[in-house]
């Protein structure tokens, strides 16, 4: 995994937003997309976190209520900006009009919000554009949203902060994955010394992360995602199950799954489009599939059902639908590639993630700063002497 040094304890702990591929502070540099509002204190402060990905681009606007925060807006579409970029290794005109559509109807929201702070991330897909930054600057011109791309740690930190409320409080440890669209983020949470580590700060127990540079649309463009039988589905498993055998080379992760308390804990739509097979949906219903509890006998049967499913049957399914039939079982072989690597007795869904660890992030950065001020304040009205 990017376990180098992870057996000594190595591995990222720290919780800052890290600088944008400009050298820029990603938070900070946004204030100038788009005004922001200045309301009283009594005024709930809001945030937006936006995520544009390979496949997805996502909207999150939130009031903050504590160390959390309640949604009052949200959005998203699929956009596959990443489309053909594993062929052509740039973003294509099509795609980029597509995030374009989605990006002006986020900036739409964002203005009438009344945001506070915000964050808008890339990944994957302008990571390895050779037209990334052009699309940036079409972005700011034509949307106002300063696009921060984020590298491949920050996108699995995010990960954990957003998904670590659904870690289960008695674990050992965690193997949280992230299936995306052109990249899928793994990480190792090792909560044996978490002490009393709760929420985002459980960042400060990644052990080891890695990520692949594969996701659903490139493993699809490769291998097709519309008709999968079990012969190309096998090749899509081994092609991943090739990136994961040099990770966790000395056995450490694999030796903690061996003792049994390790559970996965997955955020994609393939995971989220398992949930509501199995708990029959005619409707996707994000309440009813975020924190499911899947055992491995009951991954094995969904994946077999999706197999046997026809293409058109994915798209009738209420789960799947036309915007992912063709991309599911490229995601179920990243999952079952990571299965068979470190097969963990149970694995939980989660619908959310990065947006959510943004949120998160841009709260908790807010507080402290609200605080620090605070004390300097009131450090400056202190009397001369007064200690």
């Amino acid at each position: 995994m990017s376990v180098s040094g992870d057996d000594e304890g190595g591995g990222h702990r720290g919780a800052t937003p890290p600088a944008t591929s400009g050298g820029r502070p990603g938070p900070e540099g946004l204030r100038r997309a788009y005004p922001v509002a200045h309301g009283g204190s009594a005024q709930p402060r809001r945030y937006a976190a936006l995520d544009l990905g390979t496949n997805n681009c996502r909207l999150l606007i939130a009031e903050a209520r504590g160390t959390g925060f309640r949604v009052i807006d949200g959005f998203s579409r699929i956009v596959r900006l990443g489309e053909r970029l594993s062929r052509e290794g740039a973003l294509s005109e099509p795609a980029m009009d597509r995030a374009l559509s989605a990006l002006r109807i986020c900036a739409s929201k964002l203005s009438m919000a009344g945001v506070t702070r915000a964050r808008t991330i890339a990944t994957e897909a302008c990571r390895s554009a050779s037209n990334c930054e052009s699309f940036r600057s079409r972005v700011l011109e034509e949307t106002g949203l300063e696009l921060e791309v984020v590298d491949r740690e920050t996108e699995a930190r995010l990960a954990v902060a957003g998904c670590s409320p659904l870690v289960d409080d008695g674990a050992e440890g965690v193997l949280l994955f992230d299936i995306g669209g052109g990249s899928s983020e793994i990480v190792w949470l090792d909560l044996t010394s978490r002490y009393r580590l709760k929420g985002a700060a459980l960042v400060r127990c990644i052990r080891a992360w890695t990520s692949l540079p594969v996701g659903v649309v490139t493993l699809a463009e490769r291998h097709g995602g519309k008709d999968v039988d079990e012969r190309v589905f096998a090749a899509m498993v081994d092609d991943v199950s090739n990136l994961l055998a040099g990770v966790d080379p000395r056995g450490v992760l694999s030796a903690a799954v061996a003792r049994g308390g390790v559970h996965l804990l997955g955020t994609s739509g393939t995971v989220t489009t398992l949930a509501g097979l199995f708990l029959g949906l005619k409707r996707y219903d994000r309440r009813q599939v975020d924190g499911t509890w899947l055992e491995q006998r009951q991954v094995d049967m969904l994946i077999a059902q999706l197999l046997s499913m026809g293409f058109d049957e994915r798209v009738a399914n209420p789960c799947i639908g036309a915007d992912r039939a063709d991309l599911v079982l490229a995601g179920c072989a990243i999952l079952e590639a990571i299965r068979r690597r470190w097969p963990c007795e149970r694995l939980r869904v989660a619908d959310r993630g990065l947006r959510e660890g943004m949120l998160m992030e841009l709260i908790e950065t807010d507080r402290l700063a609200r605080l620090r001020s605070r004390h300097h304040r009131m450090a400056e009205a202190a009397p001369a002497g007064y200690a």
